[in-house]
């Protein structure tokens, strides 16, 4: 039993002396791969800072002379309009990847088409907007929420193409203003007469309802001043009752209610006085993603990382080749 447990000690020492040693020349390669990288850049120390100093000259001037900005439009599509608007923006975008620039300048309108590199459109998500005064819509997000993830359905594209407001934005190689850019996207979204007619029908009937309910209005003035004329007249004790057995609190309602809806009337012809209406607009944000005004960083360490990848394949190649002889 004894001679058991020394055989098992020793082989316990044996085990860990070996993992012992391999940890060691674990450190020790390290060690050995520091050291020759050291003795790599002391012999190619003038390479290297030529290197360094040819990219950071390289880039510096790269990034002077490449440079994208970012420009933001925020519109209402109205009557319908936001399936065209994805459309027309879709189709301004295949128009910037085949560089049809004269579809961009002549059709569009772009000034300095060569410029632009591309286009999109999204939604701005804005759930409360959507449900705001639609009970259909709170209804409808309700009953959907009840079958899978809410936030997956707010941004779904299908829900998110019925937010009010959409985002679009474009990318420039220089600077540009909003009569170069801006106006003439907006002018041929807006150019369609499927739309106009539309909007012609739609601003009528709007007007319409405003010319009506100023109508109900002054009549319901003309009730309350006739009844506040009785009650001035007729002054007793049993006219405090009157207001009670009478329909009064329903007409105070009925036109506390048409003046809201006026109110909404009116703000709602701001905004329909286009078919897509801006709402702000904001151009020549210096784009800094990725490689844009970066490349007196990236670049020399691109350079030194290629030096340092050829010298090692010609390390690589020179053994490979004695192998081979």
């Amino acid at each position: 039993m004894s001679q058991e447990s020394q055989n098992f000690n020793d082989n316990q020492e044996i085990d860990l002396s070996q993992i012992s040693k391999k940890i060691g020349g674990f450190f020790e390669g390290i060690s050995n791969r520091f050291f020759r990288g050291i003795l790599f850049v002391k012999r190619n120390l003038i390479v290297l800072s030529i290197l360094v100093v040819v990219g950071v000259i390289a880039g510096y001037i790269l990034d002077k002379k490449i440079k994208q900005f970012d420009h933001q439009i925020i519109v209402l599509p109205n009557f319908g309009s936001t399936d065209y608007l994805y459309s027309k923006i879709e189709l301004i975008n295949s128009k910037i990847i085949e560089k049809d620039t004269v579809f961009l300048r002549d059709v569009v309108g772009i000034k300095d088409a060569k410029k632009i590199k591309k286009i999109k459109i999204t939604p701005i998500t804005d759930v409360y907007k959507f449900i705001e005064n639609k009970a259909e819509n709170f209804e409808l997000i309700k009953l959907m929420a009840e079958d899978g993830d809410i936030k997956k359905i707010i941004q779904d594209q299908v829900t998110s193409k019925n937010y009010p407001y959409h985002s679009i934005t474009f990318t420039t190689t220089k600077l540009t203003s909003n009569e170069k850019s801006v106006k003439p996207i907006l002018d041929y979204l807006n150019n369609s007469e499927y739309y106009k007619a539309i909007q012609k029908q739609y601003l009528y009937n709007v007007n319409n309802k405003i010319q009506a309910n100023d109508t109900v209005i002054a009549q319901i003035d003309r009730v309350l001043n006739s009844f506040s004329n009785t009650v001035n007249s007729n002054k007793n004790d049993k006219l405090v009752y009157y207001n009670e057995n009478s329909q009064l609190n329903d007409v105070i309602k009925t036109k506390n209610d048409l003046i809201y809806e006026q109110g909404s009337n009116r703000l709602n012809l701001i905004n329909l006085s286009e078919i897509i209406k801006e709402n702000s607009s904001t151009i020549n944000i210096k784009n800094t993603d990725a490689l844009n005004g970066n490349l007196k960083y990236l670049l020399p360490l691109l350079l030194v990382f290629g030096f340092i990848l050829l010298a090692y394949f010609k390390k690589f190649y020179s053994k490979q080749l004695l192998k081979n002889k």
